[in-house]
């Protein structure tokens, strides 16, 4: 049901969402990973917007998107059917509930996609970006052993500037661990290490687009000339 109402979004939604976001997708390594995702995965991504999970839905279109989603969006009774519907994971910050962890790797058993935004919320003016990451998303792949996809936005949305993401190669957590390390130590240091990835990530957006802008003004000229 959930995969059909999903499918139903994405059709009704997709004009709406060329029209508001113009997405232009980059990759860091598209012989590596593309929009199309195999088998179960964990897209992490920075947190710019509560649009973010909007654009994600697009950008992996071909896969049902299951998103970690804070309590404050389920406050709303019309936007808390909808966001169940679209098969949201409810995340209570509040509380020592971890549930979501427990669905999550559910999910990722029955070999689906699950969306994390590893901040945990939207940064307050003044502060560093990404925010430092909670420990779920590193924990969640450890146990499961799906692969992490990270991506960056640029978080444009809304704009005369088309919004951006890129697309990284994926990451084995596992693969990270360190058998001299506690496993407290471990899931810390992976966080941190998913983090600087999407930081990267980031970077590499930065330089692409700078790029494409560069040939586009040489084409620009040349039709000019």
């Amino acid at each position: 049901m959930k995969r059909l109402f999903n499918g139903f979004v994405k059709v009704t939604g997709w004009p709406v969402q060329k029209l508001l976001f113009r997405t232009k997708i980059y990759y860091e390594d598209k012989s590596v990973q593309k929009r199309r995702i195999k088998g179960p995965a964990i897209v992490i991504c920075n947190h710019t917007s509560v649009y973010d999970y909007a654009v994600l839905l697009f950008v992996f279109w071909q896969r049902t998107l299951r998103c970690q989603m804070a309590e404050c969006l389920f406050k709303r009774r019309f936007l808390k059917y909808f966001l169940k519907a679209l098969g949201g994971i409810f995340v209570d910050r509040d509380a020592y509930d971890f549930a979501f962890v427990r669905r999550s790797l559910d999910i990722l058993l029955h070999k689906g996609v699950v969306g994390i935004f590893p901040e945990a919320r939207l940064p307050l003016a003044g502060e560093e970006r990404p925010l430092p990451f909670k420990t779920s998303a590193a924990y969640i792949a450890l146990e499961s052993g799906a692969p992490v996809i990270p991506v960056y936005t640029n978080g444009k949305y809304f704009c005369k500037a088309r919004a951006e993401v890129i697309i990284g190669k994926p990451i084995d957590a596992r693969a990270l661990w360190q058998d001299g390390a506690d496993e407290r130590t471990n899931i810390e240091t992976i966080t941190k290490t998913l983090r600087e990835r999407v930081i990267q990530l980031g970077n590499e957006l930065g330089k692409q687009s700078a790029a494409r802008r560069k040939r586009g003004g040489r084409t620009q000229k040349k039709k000019e000339s």
